[in-house]
């Protein structure tokens, strides 16, 4: 038997089959764990001493889903036909419904998370019995890859629990624990680790039934199934509505997964497996899936993991660090600091400033405590470990100090010169800028080596991405080390090369000058507005404005003209400064701001600027909007400011909300057809201007056939210039 299964039986006739996938921390559904599976459970069934069998997992995990790293591109379809393709990618399914069906009772011993096809495999048994920790985790959340449940999934749940219990949890991705999961019917008893597999066994000794209940005759889906029965409809209708209403078409998985319920539900099981089959094999076809595979979870995974990490340089395990400044983004990153257990000296200019920076995690911990979501004791141990200061003596033990100041170089100069100071000669000093140059900043220092830039974004306790900026004499300890800071705090790290605005501030100003853009010309608000949502944004360049503050935009274009030594040109943001109208903060910017976050266009926006007699389509405006960040994530290529496209693909789902369906950027030009995309740019540029802007390093690599991502992939400048 393979090393993947490891068999035992007993003298009552019960096998016990162990999944333990060889150096692997998780089990995870790939041909390495299910062909020795198949080759198990064949075996078992032909013989006719094994009376019956128990699943269960030699590691902490039971099955944790799918090998994400195959499903996004690990499988050759080259010459396979529809019907070979729905073959290929129901494999499990028919694996699954042979063994339910194959006469010998099959027991599930659930011994840890059981997500995706691991939970599949579960609900496929005829008694299922978990380990009664509320750590482990139940769930089908395949559509938040883009992809359904292709294991049966799709079937077995609402036959299990009915539609509107199973809904939430393929719909939304939603989790459950043990304890719930009994109380939904999801499995049969939950019981002590150590009496886990006895039980199973226990079940199959007393009873060992081999018939599901939805191969008995005369079942109905608990709670109705069927366009006769309203409650059946009445979900249908609400479902799809919402999905529409939420994701513009733009995600292919819940509308297909709902088509799935609604087909499936009303067949009898075997039917159904085959229509979940069918459009599991479209999505499987489909490049989001794939482009959310590899950026959201395969890399996402690797730049968590720090594989970017330079190699021979021992960790650094942060204990205590220094943050001044204590506005919103400096409190905010000691709070996610102190969360993660490192001590924080919070300085600002006064001893009260920097109390409000405490105050600051002290209202956001107590909002948590209030909903139920931590202790008072966990409250109290991370605003411990907070500690303000109104001057620099704290800093003689740091291990790294982070300045977070005013965008203002003349600031951030004396800032830098103070900070270097106070602290022991090398160790390592980063700013928080989110568009000066660190080279520039580091000349600052006494220690341009040990000088690094740490974007965090706002709010910095929340967003999950910090992007790491190298400047011209940054070296690989100081890079590691704030990579080792990054993982600390549990957030993705990117790492790009220096150059004003480095990448994420770049890409996020193409999105909002294209909308402005439009706005100048007369395009309506709304239509603006509209056209990010659908084309997938969270939020319109106009609402990203107000929420960031119109003061702020509008200081930081003055300090960014001053920096290039150019006179100041702010339009529709200056004129909007200059009537007292700062966006969120004060109510009054692009939209007139209500309680609770009601919005309503401003109506003086009408009398500034002209409005178009005839209006673009909202197709043409989405076209403006994307095809401008392209052009942008195209040129920072070119101009090395990406180490890796990972990171660039990273650093705008991620920080700055480019749609995850497309994958990031670069992912998107490749899904398009860098040719494609390339004739697009030219013909906007030729209307909109130099936004649209394609560089050379690009065109050439369309001509010859390159991508940025897969085997045809075009070599990083950005990778040349960091080393």
């Amino acid at each position: 038997m393979s090393e993947a299964i490891t068999v035992s039986t007993d003298a009552d006739g019960i096998r016990v089959l162990t999944l333990d996938l060889p150096g692997e921390k998780m089990n995870t559904l790939g041909p390495a764990l299910t062909g020795p599976l198949e080759a198990a459970l064949r075996e078992a069934m032909s013989d006719d001493a094994v009376k019956g069998l128990v699943l269960t997992s030699g590691k902490d995990s039971f099955v944790a889903g799918g090998d994400l790293k195959q499903i996004g591109g690990g499988y050759d379809l080259s010459g396979k036909s529809p019907a070979e393709l729905v073959e290929l990618f129901g494999y499990l399914s028919h694996l699954l419904r042979w063994m339910e069906t194959a006469g010998k009772p099959v027991a599930c011993a659930i011994n840890g998370l059981a997500l995706g096809g691991g939970l599949e495999i579960a609900l496929a048994c005829h008694y299922r019995v978990v380990a009664d920790d509320p750590r482990i985790m139940l769930g089908l959340p395949e559509s938040m890859v883009g992809l359904i449940p292709g294991g049966g999934g799709t079937q077995r749940l609402p036959r299990l629990i009915g539609l509107a219990a199973a809904l939430p949890l393929m719909m939304q991705g939603k989790n459950v624990n043990p304890a719930e999961a009994l109380k939904l019917g999801m499995v049969h008893a939950v019981v002590p680790r150590e009496d886990l597999v006895e039980t199973a066994r226990a079940w199959l000794r007393g009873h060992g039934d081999a018939v599901q209940p939805w191969d008995r005759k005369g079942f109905r889906v608990p709670g109705g199934a069927g366009t006769l029965d309203a409650d059946f409809r009445n979900t249908f209708m609400g479902a799809v509505a919402m999905t529409r209403a939420s994701g513009f078409g733009n995600y292919p998985a819940p509308e297909k997964l709902l088509s799935t319920l609604y087909e499936g539900l009303q067949l009898p099981i075997d039917k159904a497996l085959g229509v979940e089959a069918k459009y599991l094999t479209q999505l499987m076809l489909d490049p989001v899936a794939g482009n959310m595979i590899r950026t959201m979870f395969v890399n996402k995974g690797r730049a968590d993991a720090l594989a970017a990490r330079p190699a021979g340089i021992e960790r650094m395990a942060f204990r205590r660090i220094a943050v001044i400044g204590a506005g919103t983004m400096g409190a905010g990153i000691a709070f996610a600091a102190a969360r993660a257990g490192v001590e924080v000296v919070l300085v600002d200019r006064d001893r009260s400033s920097a109390e409000k920076g405490k105050a600051y995690a002290a209202k956001r911990l107590g909002r948590d405590l209030e909903k139920g979501r931590t202790t008072q004791a966990k409250v109290d141990a991370v605003l411990a470990r907070i500690l303000p200061a109104d001057g620099y003596d704290g800093l003689a033990d740091v291990q790294l100090a982070i300045e977070s100041v005013f965008e203002d170089r003349a600031v951030k100069r004396e800032v830098i010169g103070r900070i270097c100071a106070a602290l022991p000669e090398g160790v390592l000093v980063a700013s928080n800028t989110s568009g000066l140059p660190i080279t520039s900043l580091a000349a600052y220092s006494d220690r341009p080596a040990a000088f690094i830039g740490l974007h965090f974004f706002s709010p910095a306790e929340r967003m999950p991405l910090v992007e790491i900026i190298r400047g011209e004499e940054t070296g690989d300890t100081a890079w590691a080390h704030a990579l080792d800071f990054v993982g600390a705090l549990r957030k993705t790290p990117i790492t790009v090369n220096d150059g004003p605005g480095f990448f994420t501030s770049r890409f996020i100003g193409s999105f909002v000058t294209a909308s402005l853009a439009m706005l100048h010309e007369g395009v309506k608000p709304a239509l603006i507005e509209n056209g990010a949502r659908m084309l997938g944004m969270p939020m319109g360049a106009l609402t990203i404005s107000d929420s960031i503050g119109l003061d702020v935009s509008y200081h930081a274009g003055m300090a960014q003209a001053k920096e290039r030594g150019v006179e100041p040109t702010l339009g529709v943001i200056g004129q909007l400064y200059e009537a007292g109208r700062h966006g969120m903060k004060n109510g009054k910017g692009f939209f007139d701001w209500g309680a609770g976050g009601d919005k309503r266009i401003w109506p003086g926006l009408a009398v500034l600027l002209p409005t178009l007699a005839v209006q673009p389509s909202i197709e043409k405006v989405k076209a403006r909007i994307l095809y401008a960040q392209l052009a942008e994530g195209a040129r920072c290529f070119a101009e090395g400011v990406l180490v890796d496209v990972i990171d660039g693909d990273l650093g705008a789902t991620l920080g700055v909300g480019f749609p995850a369906y497309l994958g990031g950027p670069y992912a998107a030009m490749d899904t398009l057809g860098l040719e494609a995309v390339v004739a697009e740019c030219d013909r906007l540029r030729a209307a909109h201007g130099d936004l649209y802007a394609v560089p050379d390093t690009v065109r050439a690599m369309a001509a010859a056939g390159q991508t940025f991502h897969g085997n045809g992939a075009a070599p990083s400048p950005g990778a040349r210039r960091a080393a």
